[in-house]
């Protein structure tokens, strides 16, 4: 496992894997809102438009087929519930990859333990990058703050961060989606932004 200090106050991702089995990035996030507040956010369609980094229509029940449209960077897809339990956790398939949203509440606390499988080891570092600039924007929604989405001018920059993760040993050098031309490395800024290319990998 990769431990990782705090990125700048921002939500932050460890590296975890089983040789042959699964490499996982992991953020775990805790909000002083009922767990009510936290579900919806991460599962009902105007919520997650505050900072999931597409337009996202999903049947919420195992098999249910759920939707990904209107990012940017990449075309339109969709994927598998492959599990839903209300309040609880939420898991679905993305193109290779299974994102599992679990939470837990105590004393008028919640915890989103937010997890990415990925069909490829070599997208963590990207994957961590792209998943902090967005978890931000959703710690600033359930804050009560303007949040635009992760492809917003207001948003954190993703290159920066994704830089950072390549320093703390993530493993990269999976293509950067919207960027055809451009390999995953640490390399510098991609031409004709200083802020970062891309806002979510």
């Amino acid at each position: 496992m990769i431990e990782t200090p705090a990125l700048h106050g921002l939500p932050t991702a460890h590296f975890e894997e089983s040789a042959g089995l699964y490499a996982v990035v992991v953020f775990e996030l805790h909000f002083d809102l009922p767990l009510e507040r936290v579900w919806a956010a991460v599962t009902e369609p105007e919520e997650l438009a505050h900072w999931f980094p597409s337009k996202v229509s999903a049947d919420l029940r195992r098999g249910g087929r759920i939707e990904f449209s209107e990012d940017p960077n990449v075309p339109p897809t969709y994927g598998e519930v492959t599990d839903v339990q209300r309040l609880a956790r939420f898991a679905y398939t993305w193109g290779e990859d299974e994102i599992v949203q679990e939470l837990t509440s105590a004393d008028g606390t919640t915890a989103l333990h937010f997890i990415h499988v990925l069909g490829s080891r070599d997208t963590a570092a990207r994957t961590a990058a792209g998943w902090t600039v967005c978890l931000q924007e959703l710690v600033k929604h359930l804050a009560g703050d303007a949040a635009d989405g992760p492809h917003s001018g207001t948003a954190a920059p993703w290159r920066p961060i994704y830089e950072e993760y390549v320093a703390l040993g993530f493993p990269h050098g999976a293509p950067i989606p919207g960027q055809p031309e451009a390999p995953d490395d640490a390399s510098g800024l991609a031409s004709g932004d200083e802020r970062g290319a891309k806002r979510f990998g």
